[in-house]
């Protein structure tokens, strides 16, 4: 495997990083020789595991940082980076930030408990606007490489209505809109944006969707492979949107779902 990217003293820097969409990413970067610092969030009983997934992440070859916090923390964000300052060096830079982030309400808008403003406003915190805040102050701090890759996970939840999804789709739909609007503002400093739009992906985020059985039915039964979006198919395009081929890509949504969105 050409790991194109050794060379270059590149960072990816993945907020939800533990499992699912985010670690694959991981995996798919490091695999191509780019140093990684996952910032996550996992309780003591979960850490076995996601401890010996990181073992296999620095088996790369490539440097890893992990640090198991809240990403949505101002003061939690601005440790990561002094510390991911002081391991890159003088000549590190972040080439990709990945958004990856899970953490949302999946409440009923009515019956009990339903859903509560406050409800949608962490989600909406944690899940779109937390993108901005990190992308504000690594490039404040000048971390990002000269031609940076801002990238987010989107559903198809952000145009459509599912049943108990209403935070997490008003969250996803903010979240496109802020990809969007650094795409737009930040591309005079060399920094792209895209929202990477998952096809149906059998991750422990989707299982906690009531009626994720049918949601996977349904996506599977329009999928003309045949099959379901696997992690590793979307990791692939966070890959191919951080080569520099894909430098003129930029305020995208881009489905990765084997063209299931067109039936």
């Amino acid at each position: 495997m050409v790991k194109e990217f050794a060379s270059k003293e590149y960072w990816a820097l993945v907020l939800g990083g533990s499992s699912g969409l985010g670690l694959a990413s991981a995996y798919k970067l490091a695999a191509h020789g780019m140093h990684v610092c996952i910032v996550h969030r996992n309780a003591g009983i979960e850490m076995e595991a996601v401890n010996a997934a990181f073992e296999a992440l620095r088996a790369t070859g490539v440097q890893v940082m992990t640090f198991n916090i809240n990403a949505a923390q101002a003061e939690r964000r601005t440790l990561v980076l002094k510390e991911l300052q002081r391991r890159m060096g003088p000549q590190g830079r972040v080439r990709c930030l990945l958004h990856s982030v899970a953490k949302g309400t999946l409440k009923a808008m009515t019956g009990t408990p339903a859903l509560e403003t406050d409800d949608l406003m962490i989600t909406l915190e944690h899940m779109a606007v937390s993108l901005y805040d990190w992308t504000r102050e690594i490039f404040e701090q000048g971390l990002f490489a000269a031609d940076a890759r801002v990238l987010s996970f989107t559903s198809e939840g952000s145009h459509r209505a599912w049943k108990h999804y209403a935070a997490v789709s008003a969250a996803k739909a903010a979240l496109e809109a802020i990809s969007r609007s650094i795409a737009l503002e930040f591309a005079p400093y060399g920094i792209r944006s895209n929202c990477i739009q998952a096809g149906a992906t059998d991750t422990r985020s989707l299982r906690m969707i009531p009626g994720h059985e049918q949601l996977l039915e349904h996506s599977l039964a329009r999928s003309p492979f045949g099959r379901l979006t696997t992690a590793e198919d979307v990791a692939n395009m966070v890959y191919l949107l951080c080569k520099d081929e894909a430098a003129w890509v930029n305020g995208a949504v881009i489905p990765v779902d084997g063209g299931a969105h067109i039936q």
